[in-house]
């Protein structure tokens, strides 16, 4: 399914295939050979999505494109099932496993594998070849590599890239506070824009 969003409209190649059941909507251009399979959702929210040549996006995954973040997906780029990638850049020939998670600001170089659960916080920087190990966290630029359990390494380098700020542009809250109000009633409103959607036939 393609829709208009914000009076942008997908371009897809004619060599690509979208299945009946993906959806496909705003400012998304999808390259030659591309295939995007049933129940795959690709969304410019608020900012661009490139997928290129001869890329896989794998059924119930979500690629979303954001203001401060547009999506770059390479050529020859498989995406695995239930995968979240979320104003990112993707290198070429890079496989992305089964319900692994990409954050904005991520980038992650050319033959790089994130594999089954595998994430990449936001910010962090993946560099070409490398590994992200089942479960895994990349985290930091240039990222480390760390098991789960290395939670409080994993903790000191993710605080100081401030998701919050960095994808809903608000503050961290201090201690007996949260940030939660304001960043609902800003993604709500930002997603309520969905309202003025429409299909193309």
């Amino acid at each position: 399914m393609l829709i208009e969003h914000d009076g942008r409209r997908p371009v897809v190649d004619s060599t690509a295939h979208v299945a009946p059941t993906a959806v496909v909507c705003g400012d998304v251009t999808i390259g030659p050979g591309a295939s995007i399979c049933f129940g795959a959702v690709i969304t410019a929210e608020s900012g661009p999505i490139v997928i290129g040549e001869n890329c896989i996006v794998m059924e119930a995954a979500v690629v979303r494109g954001t203001y401060q973040n547009p999506v770059t997906i390479g050529d020859n780029v498989l995406i695995g099932p239930h995968a979240y990638l979320s104003g990112c850049t993707i290198g070429d020939s890079v496989f992305l496993a089964t319900n692994c998670t990409v954050f904005n600001g991520a980038e992650i170089g050319d033959r790089s594998e994130v594999r089954v659960n595998g994430t990449v916080f936001v910010g962090s920087k993946v560099e070409a070849d490398a590994m992200v190990p089942i479960g895994w966290v990349a985290v930091g630029d240039p990222a480390k590599i760390l098991s789960p359990e290395n939670h409080d390494e994993i903790w000191a380098a993710q605080e100081p890239m401030n998701y919050p700020k960095a994808v809903f542009n608000v503050d961290r809250a201090g201690h007996g506070e949260s940030s939660m109000p304001e960043i609902t009633k800003r993604y709500a409103a930002l997603l309520n824009r969905h309202k003025d959607d429409r299909m193309i036939e």
